[in-house]
C-alpha cells in the first residue's frame, strides 16, 4: 500500500498540483468577470425587440464564415448575446453583444482569450496540445482516486479509538521539519479526503464517457444519458423564420421569472429548435431544455436526461448536478469558497508528499569527511 501510494503520488503529483491550482482559480470566474466586463442596460423602448432571425443575420455579417451556436436573450432591457462556436477546421469561440432593439453591435468577447481561458487550458490539458494534454489529465485524475483511497487506508490508525489523535498537530519546539511536513500531509489529507474524492470523481464523470455512463446506471438511470435533439413531427412549414421569431416572446410570457433563454437554431430542415431556459445564472443542473417543432412550434418531448427539469428523477438530477458539484456552485457562494480552499489544500498534498519522499531518501546521508590538507 505504501509503495502504491508513493509511486503513484510521485508519478501524478505535478498533474494533481496544476489541476488543483487551476481549479481553485476557476471557481470564482463568474463573480470576478462581472467586476470588469461591460454590463449593458437599456430603457425599455416602444420599438419591437430584436428578433432571433435578425440577431442571427446581423451576427453572421460580422463573422460570415463561422458557425452560430445560439443566441442568448436575458432581460428585455439587456444586450442580446450571439454565441459562435465551432471545433473544426479550427476552434472558434466568440460572442457578439447586440443592442436589444436596434441590433447595433456593442462589443464582442473572445472566450479563448484572457486569464480564465489560460486557466481552463491548464486545467483541462496542462497547456499542452489537447490531443496530448487531455489524456494525461484524465488518466492522472483517475489515478488520483487510487492515491486518495490508498492514502486514507494508510492514515487509519491500528486501533480505531485513537483516530482523533490522527487529526491534531502535536508540534513542540524540538519537532523537526520532517515530522511537521509529515503531519501536514497526513492531517490535511484526512480533512480534505471527502472533497478531494468528490472533485476527482466528478472530474472523471466529465472526462470518460464510460465512467459517465456507469455512474448514471449505478444510480438507477433509465433514460438516454446524452443530449438528444428530437426531429420535427410535422411537414407543414411556416413562412421562413416566422416560427423562430415567435418563440422567445412566447416563452417570456410563459416563464416571466426566467433569467435567460438561449435559443439554438436548427442545424437542418428536420431538426427541432431547442431553447435552454435558465432560472438561475449560478447553477446549470436545474435548467429546462425545451424542444419545438420548427414548422408548427409544437413542443416536443425527449427521452434524454436533458429535458424539463421538473420531470427529472433522482438519477437524472445527480448527473445534471455533476458540474455544479465539481466547482462548488451547488452550495452557492459558501460552496464555492469551500471548493476554493479545498482545491488549494489538495494542491499542497503533492508538495508535502514529495518532501516526505525526499526527506526519507536523504535522511541517512552523511557528509563525507574531508581529508586534512596539512603539510608535513
Amino acid at each position: 500500500m505504501i509503495f502504491t501510494h508513493k509511486i503513484l503520488g510521485l508519478g501524478c503529483g505535478i498533474i494533481v498540483l496544476l489541476v488543483s491550482i487551476t481549479g481553485a482559480c476557476w471557481v470564482f470566474k463568474e463573480e470576478i468577470e462581472a467586476l470588469y466586463e461591460p454590463s449593458y442596460t437599456f430603457s425599455l423602448a416602444d420599438a419591437s425587440p430584436l428578433s432571433a432571425s435578425r440577431a442571427r443575420e446581423i451576427a453572421q455579417m460580422v463573422f460570415p464564415e463561422k458557425e452560430i451556436h445560439g443566441t442568448l436573450f436575458r432581460e428585455e432591457n439587456s444586450a442580446v448575446e450571439v454565441i459562435f462556436y465551432q471545433a473544426e477546421p479550427e476552434e472558434f469561440y466568440q460572442s457578439l453583444f447586440l443592442h436589444p432593439y436596434s441590433g447595433e453591435v456593442l462589443s464582442h468577447k473572445d472566450h479563448f482569450a484572457g486569464f480564465f481561458a489560460f486557466v481552463l487550458r491548464g486545467h483541462m490539458y496542462l497547456w499542452l496540445p489537447p490531443s496530448i494534454g487531455a489524456p494525461i489529465v484524465k488518466y492522472g485524475i483517475l489515478l488520483f482516486l487510487v492515491i486518495l483511497c490508498s492514502g486514507i487506508l494508510l492514515w487509519l490508525p491500528p486501533q480505531w479509538k485513537n483516530w482523533r489523535q490522527r487529526l491534531k498537530f502535536h508540534w513542540k519546539s524540538a519537532t523537526r521539519w520532517r515530522r511537521k511536513n509529515y503531519d501536514l500531509h497526513t492531517i490535511i489529507g484526512a480533512y480534505v479526503f471527502a472533497l478531494a474524492l468528490v472533485f476527482g470523481f466528478t472530474g472523471c464523470v466529465m472526462s470518460f464517457p464510460w465512467f459517465y455512463y456507469l455512474t448514471y446506471k449505478a444510480v438507477g438511470g433509465s433514460k438516454e444519458p446524452r443530449f438528444v435533439i428530437p426531429a420535427n413531427q410535422s411537414q407543414a412549414s411556416l413562412a421562413p423564420d416566422i416560427g423562430i421569431d415567435q418563440l422567445i416572446p412566447q416563452l417570456r410570457k410563459q416563464e416571466p421569472l426566467a433569467n435567460s433563454f438561449e435559443l439554438h437554431y436548427p442545424t437542418h430542415d428536420t431538426a427541432s429548435i431547442y431553447v435552454e431556459v435558465a432560472s438561475n445564472r449560478s447553477v446549470y443542473y436545474n435548467r429546462d431544455y425545451r424542444f419545438f417543432d420548427q414548422n408548427t412550434l409544437e413542443e416536443l418531448s425527449t427521452n434524454s436526461i436533458y429535458g424539463i427539469y421538473q420531470r427529472a428523477d433522482f438519477s437524472d438530477t445527480m448527473i445534471r448536478m455533476n458540474y455544479d458539484i465539481h466547482v462548488g456552485a451547488i452550495g452557492g457562494l459558501l460552496g464555492k469558497l469551500l471548493a476554493f480552499l479545498a482545491s488549494l489544500l489538495v494542491g499542497s498534498l503533492p508538495i508535502s508528499g514529495f518532501l516526505i519522499w525526499y526527506g526519507r531518501k536523504n535522511k541517512n546521508r552523511r557528509k563525507t569527511p574531508q581529508k586534512s590538507s596539512s603539510q608535513y
